[in-house]
């Protein structure tokens, strides 16, 4: 199968003196790649039919030797690449003209990004965040293996049809959301900043891809539901354990992250005298003061000579964030609630139903929750709006029976 190399005018790029660039375009096996030739002209210099600068045009012949210069380059790449033997595209031969052939790849670059948020740990960075980012740079490899039969490819070559292409890749290939997706796209992006900053990559691709967020329920549990599952007699040990931490995460706000690293050394007495937990997030390293609610004391106290523990100088029996919500989600079972419930859900019903709900302040709820922006926190006022207005709707129904 042979290269094809022609050249056109980018309509589309017109620059404020009136002139067009003169692009080079080269296909094979399907799959094309345009360049810039450097060249600008205004339109009726330019000849569509020759694909060539007018002869009549001052400084044409130089201009068009260019051309053929770059045309007789391609094809001398094209051809030493065939002769190897090995599979290659339209991208390899772009990186040769670019001189990126040794660049730096993009599997690379985000091993190097990995290792950061490695050293970082609980230093603004969680386990957690860092098991994501694992997440997404495996998707990437498969994407680059099954779809550009690769082990890595150079960070210089990625572009807008590669970002579209994983995106397809990781929704039709794992049947993932919108909102998943995003959040690979979110970690790529963050990747390619790296590159930029490195030199290896001269601006993000992202700056033109843009990746959307679909809007998404946020479910809450109400004080009848919170209060159901703290008054449940339970005689499984570690399901009682569980339920504890989950009430306790109701009445701090505090993520699973942040209560399994909880010490005694995050335990404050006020000048009121009041006791707090001054705790720095393990995602955004924000600060959070938070008072120690009679609820959230009761179960510290609970728990305050538990065996399984005492070694770990931690102040509650945290399990693997992956056990506590199966068995949050059996708890929920016995207890009647179909929701599913997860720990996150608890930092979700401390926003609302604990805080917001009793008239605590939205100022006051984002700096117990530890964020960084008010908008962030304004999200929880939305659901207890709608919450309400849903409640409202239920009211006005039965109230229509009544009369």
């Amino acid at each position: 199968m042979r290269i094809i190399i022609s050249f056109l005018l980018r309509k589309n790029r017109e620059t404020t003196e009136g002139t067009l660039p003169v692009y080079i375009r080269f296909t094979y096996k399907g799959k094309r790649v345009e360049l810039s030739t450097g060249i600008f002209i205004p339109q009726d210099y330019w000849d569509e039919n020759k694909q060539r600068i007018r002869d009549k045009v001052p400084g044409s012949k130089v201009s068009n030797e260019r051309l053929d210069r770059m045309k007789t380059e391609i094809q001398d790449i094209f051809n030493l690449l065939r002769s190897t033997g090995e599979d290659f595209d339209v991208n390899d031969i772009k990186c040769k003209m670019l001189n990126r052939e040794d660049s730096k790849g993009v599997l690379s670059v985000f091993d190097y990004y990995l290792d950061a948020i490695q050293k970082k740990l609980n230093r603004g960075y969680s386990m957690e965040t860092y098991k994501h980012y694992k997440s997404s740079r495996k998707r990437l490899a498969e994407f680059i293996n099954k779809r550009l039969k690769k082990s890595d490819i150079p960070v210089g070559t990625i572009d807008y049809k590669f970002l579209d292409g994983f995106d397809v890749f990781i929704k039709k290939s794992f049947q993932n959301h919108q909102n998943t997706a995003w959040n690979y796209h979110k970690h790529l992006r963050r990747v390619l900043n790296l590159a930029v900053s490195m030199d290896y990559l001269d601006k993000n691709p992202y700056a033109r891809f843009k990746v959307g967020l679909e809007e998404t329920h946020r479910e809450i549990l109400t004080m009848e539901e919170l209060r159901r599952i703290e008054n449940k007699e339970i005689q499984i040990e570690r399901l009682g354990a569980v339920r504890d931490i989950f009430v306790f995460a109701c009445y701090t706000g505090l993520s699973f992250s942040d209560i399994a690293k909880l010490k005694h050394t995050h335990l404050r007495k006020g000048d009121e005298g009041k006791e707090w937990i001054i705790i720095d997030r393990s995602k955004t390293n924000n600060r959070c003061r938070i008072p120690v609610l009679p609820k959230a004391k009761e179960i510290l106290n609970k728990y305050e000579s538990y065996p399984k523990i005492q070694s770990k100088e931690v102040l509650l029996p945290v399990l693997t964030n992956q056990k506590m919500n199966s068995y949050l989600k059996e708890l929920a079972d016995i207890c009647g609630i179909n929701k599913s419930i997860t720990m996150h859900i608890s930092r979700h019903t401390f926003a609302t139903t604990v805080t917001l709900g009793n008239g605590v302040p939205i100022e006051t709820v984002s700096k117990l929750l530890g964020h960084s922006s008010l908008k962030t926190t304004q999200i929880y006022a939305r659901i207890l709006d709608k919450k309400i207005a849903e409640d409202m709707d239920k009211l006005e129904e039965k109230l229509k029976d009544v009369l």
